[in-house]
């Protein structure tokens, strides 16, 4: 297997024969020089690949390679499919007596362990850097935050940027003005929401002066990002100020400006000023989206008001705007908080017409509050739940399974109780551990 991972180079029989495949791009042959150097990349390589981790290091002590920056780089690059083997080999040679690593074999490993989602590695290498007064650079940083990006770890990107004059580094968007790059209203845009996603709200405000100051033509996105970014972080007042400002500026605002001040006073202030901004929002003739009604709607079952939760979802289908799943599970939640199980059920069988089907956490809601009640006919609606969940292939979780059977055989209720167990058979699901 390390044979085909790592073939052997041969030399050329003869000025006419082709060229042996090497990492560079060049067409002429390599001269003697590279190929020794491939031959030691290889060598080493295959050398970490077959060596035990304990007696790597005395394996890399002995005086067979001439060690340089260029080399250990060279072995990483070769190693980036094998991250583990790759981490050890760099490990491994801070025990060597001669050799001390360069700013650029620490960013292939840092890139290699992140790659690996091991971002605990990778920081201790940047702390390893730091102490040894060789970084991090901007390079290392951005190929985190590039690694914390696409991962889908946006938050941890963005840290990993704002930090960046922590570490020394200088700011990218300040490089950029220096450069003579004029930034455009995105790159601001982008950079103001990520001082609110690290909860830098002074800065955020320096920012959004700062644009002024320079006269940028501040759009509806700007102030959408100030509205819900102050709003969510408890400054409300602050965030229906700059609303009313963007309207005064003459910035005419969209439904996501609305939505984001309407999530903002659900979540942080009262649901009926949020209701007031909705209904604005009607006058003025802009069209809810399902991301309006389901604010409010989240807002009145936040505030116990369920009917007027209920009547919401009617005028949004009304609307021709269709709840989605995630709705539905949160009202039947509350619903069944407040003890109201059969209205849950209700709308649990809504649900069953088509427009939008139950999910896995639909059933697991009304089981368990089925289970809170616990009333003694409430068990067969349980049992047939789990039927129904089993039918349409949902995996119901060990506890919530054993649980069902045990109330129906505690119940009388044995053969509703083996018929579900051989469906659950049937199905190859999870092995009972009770006897019936």
């Amino acid at each position: 297997m390390l044979t085909r991972a790592l073939p052997k180079l041969h030399k050329p029989k003869s000025s006419f024969s082709l060229p042996p495949r090497t990492f560079s791009s060049c067409t002429h042959c390599p001269s003697p020089p590279q190929l020794a150097a491939e031959e030691d990349t290889n060598a080493v390589a295959k050398l970490v690949l077959q060596s035990d981790p304990k007696t790597l290091s005395k394996a890399l002590a002995k005086p067979t390679f001439q060690w340089s920056s260029h080399l250990v780089d060279r072995v990483l690059k070769l190693l980036w499919n094998h991250g583990p083997k790759a981490l050890q080999f760099f490990n491994a040679l801070f025990r060597h007596l001669t050799y001390v690593h360069s700013p650029s074999s620490f960013d292939h490993a840092i890139d290699i362990v992140a790659r690996m989602h091991d971002y605990q590695a990778a920081w201790a290498l940047v702390v390893c850097m730091c102490s040894l007064h060789i970084g991090p650079t901007p390079k290392t940083l951005a190929m985190l935050a590039e690694r914390y990006a696409s991962a889908g770890k946006a938050h941890r990107a963005v840290n990993v940027f704002l930090s960046m004059h922590h570490h020394g580094c200088r700011q990218v968007f300040k490089e950029m003005v220096e450069r003579g790059i004029m930034p455009t209203l995105v790159t601001y845009n982008i950079i103001l929401k990520g001082y609110f996603m690290t909860r830098q709200l002074n800065e955020a405000w320096e920012f959004f002066l700062e644009m002024k100051r320079r006269k940028c033509e501040i759009n509806v996105v700007t102030y959408t990002t100030m509205i819900y970014g102050f709003g969510v972080a408890g400054e409300v007042k602050k965030s229906k100020r700059i609303f009313y400002e963007m309207v005064g500026e003459g910035v005419v605002p969209n439904v996501a400006t609305y939505n984001a001040l309407v999530h903002v006073l659900c979540k942080k202030d009262n649901v009926e000023n949020a209701v007031l901004v909705f209904e604005e929002m009607v006058v003025k003739r802009f069209v809810p989206n399902s991301v309006s009604y389901n604010a409010v709607i989240r807002g009145f079952c936040h505030a116990g008001e369920m009917e007027r939760a209920l009547r919401f979802m009617a005028r949004m289908e009304k609307e021709g705007c269709q709840p989605n799943v995630q709705m539905y599970n949160v009202v039947i939640w509350y619903l069944c908080d407040a003890g109201d199980i059969e209205k849950g059920l209700e709308l649990f069988e809504k649900m069953g017409d088509g427009s939008c089907l139950p999910n896995l956490d639909t059933y697991n809601v009304l089981i368990s509050a089925i289970f809170v009640r616990k009333k003694y006919e409430d068990l067969m609606v349980a049992g047939k739940l789990l039927l129904e969940m089993i039918n349409r292939g949902f995996l119901p979780r060990k506890f919530t399974f054993n649980r069902v059977l045990n109330g129906l055989v505690l119940t009388g209720n044995q053969d509703f109780a083996r018929e579900i167990l051989s469906m659950q058979s049937r199905c190859g699901r999870l092995p009972r551990q009770l006897k019936l």
